[in-house]
C-alpha cells in the first residue's frame, strides 16, 4: 500500500484526483448570520459562555447592519486590473482605506448593541465609537488592518474589527473568484489577510479538499493537505487536539516555523464554523502556546489572548 505522504493531495482529500476551485467567496448576506447561531449553539455551559452569547449578538449585529447600508465601492478597475494580472489580492488589506461606508458599518453594529449586555469595558467602549466621527471610527479599523491596536483599547477594537469584516466581506463579494491566485503561504488571495483556520469541507464538487478561511474577507482559498499554511513547507507537519475532545478539531503544527493553525473538519462534523469553533477552542491555542508554537492564523474576536 502506497505511503499516503507519497499522494498528492487531491487523492488524499477526496479519493481521486480533481481540480477544486482555488477561491471561493464568502456571500456576506449568510455569513455573519451563520456565525451568529453558531456562537449561540457553543455558548451554552461554556466556560466562555458570557463571551460567546456576546459574540452571537456581536455576529448578528454584523449580519443586520448590512440592511440599507450603500453599497461597498471596489478599487478603481485599472487597479483590480493590475493586481489580477500581477498576482496580487485585489482588496489589498494594505492599500484598501476604510471609508465613509465603513464607518457607517462600525457604526451601526455599535447602535445595534446599545441595548444588550455586555461587561461595562465593552459598554464604555461603544459609547466612544458612536460619538466618534467618520475620521475617528476609519482611525479604528485601520489599527485593525495594520495590526497595531493599543494594548488598552482591545475591547472596542474587537467592534472595530467587526466592522472590518463586513466590510471587506462586502468587497470581496464583488471579485471575479476565478481570476484570483495565490499570492504567498498563508495570504488570502482577496484581501491578503491572515486565515483565522483551515477546513476540511463537505461542499458539492470540491468535499474532502482543504481550503484556508479568510479571517477578514471570508473568501476561501483551496491549500494541499499535510503542508503548512503559514509556510509551505511539508516537513515535521503534525496534528493535535486535546485528549478526550472531538477530533474534528485539531492543530496543525510545523515544525520548521514553529507555528499553527487549526483544521476544522466540516467532513465529519458540518456544523464546525471556523470563527466560532476557533474562539470555542481557546484551551487548544493555550495548550500549544506552552509547547513553544506560536499562532500563525488569527481571529479579530481573540484580541489580546
Amino acid at each position: 500500500m502506497p505511503d499516503p505522504k507519497t499522494l498528492p493531495p487531491e487523492v488524499i482529500a477526496s479519493g481521486e484526483v480533481t481540480k477544486p476551485p482555488f477561491a471561493i467567496l464568502a456571500d456576506p448576506h449568510t455569513r455573519f448570520a451563520r456565525h451568529a447561531r453558531r456562537f449561540a449553539v457553543l455558548a451554552p455551559g461554556h466556560q466562555l459562555e458570557a463571551y460567546l452569547r456576546f459574540l452571537a449578538a456581536l455576529s448578528q449585529a454584523q449580519h443586520d447592519c448590512q440592511q440599507g447600508l450603500p453599497p461597498a465601492v471596489l478599487p478603481p478597475a485599472a487597479e483590480i486590473e493590475t493586481a489580477y494580472g500581477h498576482g496580487m489580492p485585489p482588496i489589498s488589506i494594505g492599500i484598501v482605506e476604510p471609508d465613509a461606508t465603513a464607518s457607517q458599518t462600525l457604526l451601526r453594529i455599535a447602535r445595534l448593541l446599545e441595548g444588550g449586555e455586555m461587561p461595562e469595558p465593552a459598554r464604555a467602549a461603544l459609547r466612544d465609537i458612536i460619538d466618534k466621527d467618520d475620521d475617528g471610527r476609519c482611525a479604528m479599523m485601520r489599527a485593525i488592518l495594520m495590526a497595531e491596536i493599543p494594548a488598552d483599547q482591545i475591547a472596542g477594537h474587537v467592534l472595530a474589527a467587526a466592522a472590518v469584516q463586513v466590510h471587506f466581506s462586502r468587497l470581496a463579494a464583488k471579485l471575479d473568484a476565478m481570476r484570483l491566485t495565490q499570492v504567498a503561504p498563508g495570504a488570502c488571495p482577496a484581501c491578503g489577510g491572515s486565515p483565522v483556520a483551515s477546513v476540511i469541507v463537505e461542499l458539492p464538487k470540491v468535499s474532502g479538499h482543504r481550503y484556508c478561511c479568510c479571517s477578514l474577507c471570508g473568501t476561501h482559498w483551496n491549500v494541499s493537505r499535510i503542508r503548512c499554511v503559514m509556510c509551505g513547507g511539508d516537513k515535521g507537519v503534525a496534528y493535535h487536539n486535546i485528549e478526550g475532545v472531538s477530533d474534528t478539531i485539531k492543530a496543525e503544527t510545523c515544525d520548521s516555523c514553529l507555528s499553527y493553525v487549526k483544521i476544522f473538519h466540516q467532513d465529519k462534523d458540518a456544523a464546525l464554523d471556523p470563527v466560532a469553533d476557533d474562539v470555542a477552542s481557546l484551551g487548544l491555542d493555550l495548550l500549544l502556546r506552552e509547547a513553544g508554537f506560536h499562532r500563525g492564523s488569527a481571529n479579530p474576536f481573540l484580541l489580546g489572548y
